[in-house]
C-alpha cells in the first residue's frame, strides 16, 4: 500500500492499492477500547491478510458490519450497523451485483480486491458477512460451492465442547466424501466447511446440513442440539446448519469480528483443535501466524481459487533485463516463499556507487539503494531507496553487469545471512542481522528503515543503526541536501552522491576492507563461507502431481553442510553454527572420501541397531571441551548420510538439475567411503525413481522417519525451503499409561474432559506426557469414566505440573492406551494427541515411548 500524502498521524492519507486511489481518514481512531487498536492497525491487518482473505469473499455478494464509533466495552457496546446495500460515497471502481428480493433489490459490493477491503475498513466495516453462493460473470447466483457448520455453545459449553462435536461431524462427514476443515469462529464457537462440487442447490444443500445436524443430536443427546430455539441450548452446543440457505450468510473466513477484542475467524488444523489451550485468536496473531503458515482452508478452493503462496511480484525487475544479456538470475515467477530471514548487502560499483540491501519477504528480496552505505553505530542516518523487489536467487548474485544494461557494473557481497523481524509495516521496518565472521556489519547488527517520503517520493527512506541491547527511539530526519536528491541513471539510487571511480574496494563503516573473494575455477565466492541448506516442504503423496520425482530415505539427524577444501574440512549446521569441533570424525571421514574441493548437504546421524536415534546424536550435541568431544566419539560413533554436492572444484552446480547433481555425486565418492574403526562414517544414501507408495512403504518397514521426494529436474535452492522436495512423514503413535483425568464442563460432566497420560523414563519410571482431550466418542468417554472411577486414588502417581493438576482425579496407573501425535516437545509433552482407544493386550510394563526411528 503506498501513501502518497500525511497530514499528521491521525490526518487524512492519499494513498494508492494496486492503482486505486483511496482517502484515509480519522486514523488514530480507536475502534476496540478494550485494546486500543485503532482504525490505521484495522487497515493494516485487511491490506496484509488480503491474499488469504479474498479467495473466501472473491464473487460473493458481501453484507458488512459497522461500527463507526468503535465497538465500545462488554457493558457498553458500540452501535453496530448491519449494511447490505451501496450508498452514494461508494467508490466507483468497488465491484457490486445487484441481487432481487421479494419486494426490493439491494446493490451488494463484491470483495474482489485489496482495495475494498481496504475501503471496508475506512469505513469501519470490521465484519465481513457471505453467502455459501457465488454470483457468475452476469451477476446469476450459482449453487453453493461449499456447506458450512456454525458450532455455537450455549450457555455453560464452549471451545471443548464444540471440538468434541466437530470430531463427531467430521466422521459423519468424511463419510459423505467430504472433507471438512474447521475454522474457529473469533466470537465463541467453531465454523466446519466443507467443498462441494456445485451440483446441488443451496435449498437440497441446506436440507442435508439439518438432516446431519438431527443425526449428531441424535447420537450426543446431551451435547448436541440442531432446535434453533434458544431454551434449548443450555449446556449443549447448537449446530446451527441454516447458514447453507440461500438468503444466509456466514463471517468470513479471516474476518475481523466485533466483539470487545479484535479477534478474527482464521483457520486451524485439525491437530490445533487437539491443543487443550485452544482458544480464539486475535488479529496480531493471526498476521504473525501467516506470515510463516500455509493457509490450512485452501483445500476447499478450487485452483483458479487458491491465493497464491505468494504473488508475482517480479513484473518490475524482469522489465529491466534480459536473461539472455546479463549474467543477473532472470526467473520467469516469482518462487515460493521461503522463511522471510535472508538478507544481504551488496556492494556495487555502477556509475554511482552505492549499496544495495535486500531482505527476504513473501518469496522476493524487498530492496533498497543506501548510496552511502549502511551506517555504523553512532553514524548519522543514511539515505535509503527503495528499489524493485529482485528475486531470492540474487542474494548469492556476484558478477559484472555489462555496460549498457541496466545497473551495469559489478556486484559484490559485502555481508550476508539472516535476519530476525521485529517489526515489519508499511512505514517502518526494525530487523537484526546474523552475517559472515568476515562481513562488514560486523557479525551482528540491528537496523531500522523508517519511510520519510522526501521530496514527496515514498521510494524514500532513512536507515538508521541501533543498539543490539537497547530501546528504540525513531531516529531524527536530517533533511540535509546529502540525504535526498534527484539526479540518477539505469539501476541506481535517486540520491545527489558522490562519484567514486569504482576501482577501490568496499569499505565498512569503520573503514575496513571488505572481505577477500578467492578466483577459483571461474567463479567468485567468499573463502570458507557455507551456504543455507535447501529446506523441504511436508506434505502428502497428493503433492507429487506434476513432473517426475525421486525419493530418499528420510534421516533423523542433524542437517550439516560440509566444505572440503585441500584436505580442510569445514562443518556447519542449519542455522549456521560450526559443528567441526563436535564432529572431528565426520570431517575426517569426508576429507578421506572427498579428495576434491566440494561443497556438501548431509545430515549426520547416530545408529542404533542400524537406525538413527535423534535422543542418541543429542549427547554429541554442545560439547566444547576436547576430552569430553574424544569420549562422545568414541561412544557414540556418528554417521554422515551425504545426499547433495553443491560445488566441485570451485564450480557451482547449484542450477544443475537434481539427477546431475546425484550423478556427480556418484562420481565424487566413487569408492573411496571412509572408515573409522570398521564402521563406515561416510554413506551414499541409494535414491531411486518411481512410485511414491512404494517409497513410503519402504520407509515404514526400515522403521524409519519418512522419506523426502525430490524434483529430478529442479536445482539447489540453498536457504529456501522449496516445494520442489517434499518431506512425507509418517504418522506417529505412542502407547501410554493413563494416570488421571480432568472434568469436562456441563455436558460433559458426566464423563471427563481430558486423561493426564504418562509414557516410561529412561529408568523405567512413569514420566508425565501431556493431556489427550480430543479423538473420543461420547460412550468411550462414559465407559473410560467409569473404569477410571474404579481406579481412583487420592495423589497422583507420577509428578504433574500444577496447571495441569489443578482440579484433576488421579487413578491408578495400570490401564494403557493408544494416542496419534505430531511429535514430542521439548519438555517431552506430546504434541497435538488425539485418542484411538484402550489397549487391553497391554501392560504399562510393555509401554516404551517411541523416540521416532
Amino acid at each position: 500500500m503506498a501513501s502518497s500524502g500525511t497530514s499528521g498521524a491521525g490526518g487524512p492519507q492519499l494513498v494508492d492499492i494496486e492503482g486505486r486511489r483511496l482517502r484515509l481518514t480519522n486514523l488514530d481512531k480507536v475502534l476496540y477500547p478494550e485494546t486500543g487498536t485503532t482504525k490505521a492497525d484495522v487497515i493494516r491487518y485487511y491490506a496484509e491478510i488480503a491474499r488469504h482473505l479474498l479467495p473466501y469473499v472473491r464473487d460473493r455478494p458481501a453484507t458488512r458490519k459497522r461500527w463507526v464509533h468503535g465497538v465500545g466495552s462488554a457493558d457498553n457496546p458500540g452501535e453496530v450497523f448491519f449494511q447490505k446495500n451501496l450508498d452514494a460515497s461508494t467508490p466507483d471502481w468497488v465491484a457490486r451485483v445487484d441481487i432481487e428480493h421479494s419486494d426490493h433489490h439491494n446493490a451488494y459490493p463484491l470483495v474482489n480486491d485489496a482495495a475494498t477491503l481496504v475501503w471496508f475498513a475506512q469505513i469501519a466495516s470490521l465484519e465481513i458477512h457471505v453467502p455459501q453462493w457465488r454470483v457468475d460473470a452476469h451477476g446469476g447466483r450459482r449453487n453453493p460451492d461449499r456447506l458450512v457448520l456454525d458450532l455455537d455453545p450455549g450457555p455453560g459449553t464452549g471451545l471443548e465442547e464444540c471440538v468434541a462435536v466437530a470430531s463427531s461431524a467430521r466422521a459423519f462427514l468424511q463419510g459423505m466424501g467430504l472433507d471438512p476443515m474447521p475454522v474457529t469462529s473469533g466470537s465463541k464457537g467453531i465454523h466446519l466447511y466443507a467443498a462441494l462440487d456445485g451440483a446441488q442447490s443451496s435449498d437440497v444443500v441446506s436440507e442435508v446440513a439439518h438432516e446431519l445436524a438431527r443425526v449428531l443430536e441424535a447420537d450426543h443427546p446431551d451435547l448436541v442440539v440442531s432446535d434453533m430455539k434458544k431454551s434449548k441450548r443450555a449446556g449443549k452446543v447448537l449446530v446451527d446448519w441454516s447458514q447453507n440457505s440461500g438468503a444466509k450468510t456466514t463471517i468470513a473466513p479471516y474476518s475481523l469480528r466485533g466483539r470487545s477484542r479484535p479477534t478474527v475467524a482464521v483457520p486451524r488444523t485439525w491437530e490445533e483443535l487437539g491443543d487443550p489451550d485452544l482458544r480464539q485468536l486475535d488479529y496480531t496473531e493471526v498476521l504473525e501466524r501467516m506470515a510463516d503458515t500455509l493457509d490450512p482452508l485452501r483445500a476447499i478452493l478450487g485452483d483458479a481459487d487458491a491465493a497464491p503462496a505468494s504473488p508475482d511480484r517480479l513484473t518490475v525487475y524482469r522489465s529491466k533485463r534480459d536473461g539472455t544479456k546479463t549474467p543477473e538470475p532472470v526467473p520467469e515467477e516469482s518462487p515460493a516463499a521461503g522463511n522471510d530471514d535472508t538478507f544481504v548487502v551488496q556492494d556495487h560499483h555502477a556509475r554511482r556507487h552505492h549499496h544495495d540491501f535486500r531482505l527476504e519477504r513473501d518469496g522476493v528480496l524487498v530492496s533498497w539503494a543506501v548510496p552511502k552505505g549502511v551506517p555504523a553505530l553512532g553514524e548519522r542516518n543514511r539515505l535509503a531507496v527503495q528499489t524493485e523487489d529482485h528475486p531470492l536467487d540474487y542474494a548469492s548474485f556476484e558478477g559484472r553487469i555489462p555496460k549498457g544494461e541496466y545497473g551495469a557494473g559489478t556486484v559484490t557481497i559485502w555481508d550476508a545471512g539472516t535476519y530476525v523481524t521485529e517489526k515489519w509495516r508499511d512505514d517502518e521496518i526494525i530487523v537484526t542481522l546474523t552475517g559472515r565472521t568476515d562481513g562488514g556489519l560486523g557479525v551482528r547488527a540491528k537496523l531500522a528503515l523508517i519511510r520519510t517520503s522526501a521530496g514527496g517520493d515514498p521510494k524514500n527512506w532513512l536507515m538508521h543503526r541501533m543498539e543490539l541491547e537497547g530501546t528504540y527511539t525513531a531516529p531524527v530526519e536530517s533533511g540535509s541536501a546529502a540525504d535526498s536528491g534527484s539526479d540518477s541513471g539505469p539501476g541506481e539510487p535517486t540520491a545527489t552522491e558522490p562519484e567514486t571511480d569504482g576501482r577501490k574496494p568496499a569499505r565498512d563503516p569503520a573503514g575496513d576492507a571488505a572481505p577477500s573473494r578467492r578466483r577459483v575455477g571461474g567463479s567468485t565466492r567468499s573463502s570458507g563461507r557455507l551456504p543455507a541448506p535447501m529446506l523441504a516442504t511436508r506434505g502428502t503423496s497428493d503433492d507429487l502431481t506434476d513432473g517426475a520425482w525421486a525419493f530418499e530415505m528420510k534421516w533423523d539427524g542433524i542437517r550439516c553442510l560440509a566444505r572440503v577444501d585441500g584436505g580442510t574440512v569445514s562443518l556447519g549446521s542449519r542455522n549456521g553454527q560450526d559443528l567441526t569441533s563436535a564432529f572431528p570424525d565426520v570431517a575426517t571421514a569426508l576429507a578421506g572420501a572427498f579428495p576434491s574441493d566440494v561443497v556438501l548437504d548431509a545430515e549426520i546421524v547416530a545408529l542404533e541397531q542400524g537406525r538413527p536415534s535423534f535422543s542418541l546424536l543429542q549427547n554429541r550435541l554442545g560439547l566444547t571441551k576436547e576430552a569430553d568431544v574424544a569420549r562422545a566419539v568414541a561412544r557414540i560413533p556418528a554417521t554422515v548420510m551425504v545426499f547433495d554436492v553443491i560445488e566441485r572444484d570451485g564450480e557451482d552446480l547449484s542450477k544443475q538439475p537434481y539427477t546431475e547433481r546425484r550423478e556427480a555425486l556418484d562420481v565424487l565418492v566413487a569408492s573411496r567411503t571412509g572408515t573409522a574403526g570398521g564402521t563406515a562414517v561416510v554413506q551414499i544414501p541409494p535414491a531411486f525413481e518411481g512410485d511414491a507408495d512404494d517409497a513410503v512403504s519402504t520407509s515404514k518397514r526400515l522403521g524409519l522417519e519418512g522419506v523426502v521426494a525430490k524434483r529430478i529436474d529442479s536445482p539447489y535452492r540453498a536457504g529456501r525451503r522449496s516445494r520442489d522436495w517434499i518431506k512425507l512423514v509418517h504418522e506417529r503413535t505412542q502407547e501410554v499409561v493413563i494416570v488421571g483425568w480432568r472434568p469436562g464442563n456441563n455436558a460433559l460432566a458426566a464423563s471427563l474432559g481430558s486423561l493426564l497420560v504418562a509414557v516410561p523414563g529412561d529408568d523405567g519410571e512413569l514420566v508425565y506426557a501431556g493431556r489427550v482431550g480430543t479423538g473420543f466418542t461420547d460412550s468411550a468417554r462414559r465407559r473410560l469414566r467409569a473404569d477410571l472411577d474404579g481406579r481412583s486414588r487420592k495423589t497422583p502417581p507420577v509428578d504433574v505440573p500444577r496447571p495441569d493438576a489443578n482440579d484433576a482425579e488421579w487413578a491408578r496407573a495400570d490401564l494403557v492406551g493408544e494416542v496419534t501425535f505430531a511429535e514430542w516437545t521439548p519438555s517431552g509433552r506430546l504434541r497435538h494427541p488425539v485418542w484411538r482407544g484402550l489397549r487391553p493386550d497391554k501392560s504399562p510394563s510393555d509401554v516404551t515411548r517411541d523416540d521416532g526411528p
